[in-house]
């Protein structure tokens, strides 16, 4: 287990250093934040002095061993649109996209194995084929029509839920700030939530009904169903155990997909998250805030990837006599 644990540790670390070469290759030369920053106007004396302010002036190698220390300790600099700490920009939006990702991952993820195993055990009736027909609308549409499409059903048409923003917050503590306690923000929550949600629940629920009939055809589920074991117990002890070995593989993927492509719903119902903030670091050319985005999620793909193969390994017996036949 600890050479396992080792192991993917060190492939962690050797992903989140290419991921800040790429990061800093990248946005390292888009555009000029110094003329960005001081106009047309400003004159070369000026432009020199604020590039050495930003460290612009140093070599690039000094500037990317700058970049992954500083990283390392969650400071990504200055920046360049708005001259404020990147850390504290990110700290201000982190708790709105964070909290999206996290109900739209809790509702695609109860939902996609409920309708999963109820579509695989009466995949026969008439409302299990509904659930499939009607699942591939959230496969097949994207994002961005799938939250217009919402928004104009229940807040146009309807009028039931807001269209845009976050709603009323409560500040929690020094940075954090929730929806969750007041009525207009856990209305304006259900639509982005939903919107976000729906592909990672189609896929999981597909997943979970083609790996559950898998499992239902084994030889040992006819063995538990000889023993007289009730249905209960075959489907839920038995085949749903063993169905959700290969799941959370791909539910961890999904869940740091949700927070990668939380900028699209972000954009669509104008919440304020890191999402729309990157956006509009495109915009303007913010390279520091740009690069600490991608950092940013770049360390919650590897965390998460990190977190399921413990899982896996935890789960999956044959894994765990492998480790321990070496």
């Amino acid at each position: 287990m600890l050479a396992f644990l080792i192991q993917r540790v060190l492939q962690a670390i050797f992903v989140m250093f290419v991921v800040a070469l790429i990061s800093f290759s990248l946005f390292h030369y888009v555009g000029d934040p110094v003329l960005n920053m001081l106009g047309q106007e400003a004159t070369e004396a000026d432009r020199a002095a604020l590039r050495a302010q930003l460290g612009l002036d140093q070599p690039v190698v000094v500037q990317f061993w700058n970049f992954i220390v500083n990283a390392a300790q969650f400071e990504f600099g200055i920046s360049y649109r708005s001259a404020r700490p990147v850390t504290d920009l990110i700290l201000e939006r982190l708790p709105a996209t964070l909290e999206l990702a996290i109900i739209s991952a809790i509702f695609a993820v109860v939902m996609g194995i409920l309708l999963g195993i109820y579509t695989a055990l009466r995949r026969r009736s008439w409302l299990a084929n509904f659930i499939m027909t009607a699942s591939l609308i959230g496969v097949s549409l994207p994002t961005f029509l799938i939250g217009v499409l919402l928004i104009y059903i229940f807040a146009v048409e309807l009028g039931m839920l807001p269209a845009f923003g976050r709603g009323e917050t409560v500040r929690i503590g020094d940075w954090w700030t929730t929806g969750l306690l007041t009525t207009s923000g856990l209305r304006s929550l259900i639509l982005p939530a939903i919107t976000l949600g729906l592909f990672q629940l189609t896929l999981i629920m597909r997943l979970v009904r083609a790996e559950m009939l898998e499992v239902l055809s084994t030889d040992y589920i006819k063995f538990a169903r000889a023993r007289g074991l009730s249905k209960r117990v075959v489907h839920l002890r038995h085949a749903l155990k063993n169905t959700m070995i290969p799941v959370i593989t791909i539910i961890g993927l999904q869940l740091g997909t949700i927070i990668a492509f939380a900028i699209i719903t972000e954009t669509v119902f104008q919440w304020p998250g890191v999402g729309a903030l990157f956006i509009t670091a495109v915009r303007f050319v913010d390279v520091p805030v740009m690069a600490a985005y991608l950092m940013m999620i770049a360390l919650v793909f590897v965390v998460i990837n990190l977190v399921v193969d413990l899982l896996y390994y935890a789960v999956d017996p044959r894994l765990r006599a492998q480790g321990g036949g070496k």
